[in-house]
């Protein structure tokens, strides 16, 4: 079974006790980033909060917000409608299996087989429950008169429809340029292809009727952009929030180029995904979404400043120039749920996302790297910032062919820092990689500093979009890597002897 809504997922974490409700007024200006903050820091990432009043401007909004929702391991493998996460791995790294791929291009087109006879692909539905509620924006973008203190939203009878500046959209930190959406599914289409993305890229509201859209320069979505701006045409683009848990996971997961991520959501979540045409532009979204968002991005109009933005990095990102999305309708469920999200000085949600994305694609980059055994990014990398690859080593300067490979493989591109450690070592035990680190380096010999595209988001860099990176060989030194000496072994105590203390009486 498939979760149908984002109300139907939140009401499944609360049968399985992992969700907590606020029902009194709370304020979508930082009072909800507070408490969302003070609970995802909790261990194992605390609970999934539903704030069923929270108020804009000080006025109640009639849709709930919905956040942390995938913030454990728990909760992802409830999304999954599985044991585990490691147990989905398992099961689509089963797919490749079946019959080795001689090549990476193969290996895609295996993948995407596999998922097909899952019966994952994506179908056209007429309509759906994101469509109960249709506003078309056929007035002008802004209005001089009153809002009205509670407009009914939901009944499609307010002589004013709600606009970007009505919804629950949040202000997550003090310095922020504005309110994000912070969970957006954001589909675009190539203009020469028609080959479709979807991607989550922030959404900052500038008024009732226009945000900023934060596609990076590396992204999928930007670069349909640039074709869209080579010829002047107006780019559609449709912005969708909830229903089923999978899609968001899917915008985020680091798929290969040409991978429809509606594909993967369907694999992951047992059934197809249905999708329906907007109301004012041709591009599909799911029926069974909460909100849609519709509109266009203008070419011939100038970029303007989206930011700062609280970020995952820990550190506020600064105003940079880019496109204008303009608003042309909005349909929503009559009782949808906003889900957000926050992001900041991590542990946060995003670290079990994109945790999940890594554990689940491990076999494409085994496929490419047969030698690894694991990857890990542990949360105080924030992501892109320091990744951990154990591999079975068996020839001299294997951990740097392992860097260099992962420096090379999509989203990889960004990592600043690589560390290369033996099959036994526990990545994702970050004491344990220390020790290796610190106990098995030379860092005159074993570390490597080259040049590469860095996250846009990187403070540090002295160029946008340009950085440094750093390997670490933090594995057995070979005699053909210039290590002559002998390697000793490391301390460890006879089996039989904790197997026969384990037995003895316990002490104190």
């Amino acid at each position: 079974m498939s979760y149908e809504s984002f109300r139907d997922w939140v009401e499944a974490l609360d049968r399985a006790g992992e969700l907590l409700r606020i029902p009194h007024p709370v304020a979508t200006e930082l009072e909800i980033t507070e408490i969302a903050d003070r609970e995802m820091k909790k261990p194992d990432g605390g609970k999934a909060l539903l704030f069923e009043k929270p108020t804009v401007r000080g006025v109640v909004s009639p849709f709930p917000v919905a956040i942390n929702t995938l913030g454990s391991w728990k909760r992802m493998a409830l999304s999954m409608e599985a044991a585990s996460v490691d147990a989905v791995a398992a099961d689509l790294g089963g797919l490749m299996k079946a019959r080795p791929p001689a090549s990476l291009k193969e290996a895609l087109r295996l993948l995407s087989l596999g998922l097909d006879l899952r019966h994952a692909k994506p179908k056209t539905v007429k309509s759906g429950p994101c469509k109960e509620v249709i506003h078309r924006f056929d007035v002008p973008a802004h209005r001089t008169e009153p809002w009205p203190a509670a407009p009914d939203w939901r009944q499609g009878t307010d002589p004013h429809p709600p606009t970007l500046a009505d919804l629950p959209i949040l202000k997550c930190w003090p310095l922020d340029g504005g309110r994000f959406v912070t969970l957006p599914c954001v589909v675009t289409q190539d203009p020469d292809t028609g080959a479709r993305n979807l991607g989550m890229y922030r959404i900052q509201v500038y008024d009732e009727r226009t945000t900023g859209v934060h596609w990076q320069l590396q992204k999928v979505a930007a670069r349909h952009g640039r074709r869209y701006y080579e010829t002047g045409q107006r780019m559609p683009v449709a912005i969708f929030l909830g229903g089923d848990p999978m899609f968001p996971f899917a915008a985020t997961a680091p798929l290969p180029d040409g991978l429809d991520e509606f594909l993967l959501a369907g694999y992951l979540r047992k059934k197809a995904v249905e999708l329906v045409k907007c109301e004012t532009n041709d591009l599909e979204v799911p029926a069974n979404a909460d909100v849609v968002i519709e509109g266009y991005v203008d070419p011939t109009e100038p970029l303007r400043m989206e930011g700062p933005f609280g970020d995952h990095t820990g550190y506020y990102t600064l105003p940079e120039p880019y496109p204008v999305f303009h608003v042309t309708a909005i349909t929503h469920r009559r009782d949808a749920v906003y889900p957000a999200t926050i992001v900041g000085i991590p542990p946060m949600e995003d670290f079990y996302i994109g945790a999940a994305s890594v554990k689940l694609f491990l076999p494409i980059f085994q496929m490419n790297f047969p030698e690894i055994v694991d990857i890990a990014l542990p949360a105080e990398g924030t992501f892109h910032n320091l990744v951990v690859v154990s591999i079975r080593k068996t020839y001299p300067m294997q951990a740097y062919k392992i860097m260099h490979g992962l420096w090379g493989m999509g989203q990889m591109m960004f990592s600043k820092y690589i560390v290369v450690v033996d099959a036994e070592v526990n990545v994702h035990d970050t004491r344990e990689v220390l020790f290796h680190l610190f106990a098995d380096t030379d860092p005159q010999r074993d570390t490597i500093l080259t040049r590469g595209p860095a996250d846009v988001l990187d403070h540090a860099t002295s160029q946008l979009a340009v950085g440094g990176k750093m390997g670490f060989d933090a594995t057995r030194k070979l005699p053909g890597e210039g290590f002559d000496r002998p390697w000793p072994p490391i301390i460890r105590m006879d089996p039989a002897v904790k197997e026969r203390v384990s037995g003895l009486p316990k002490v104190g």
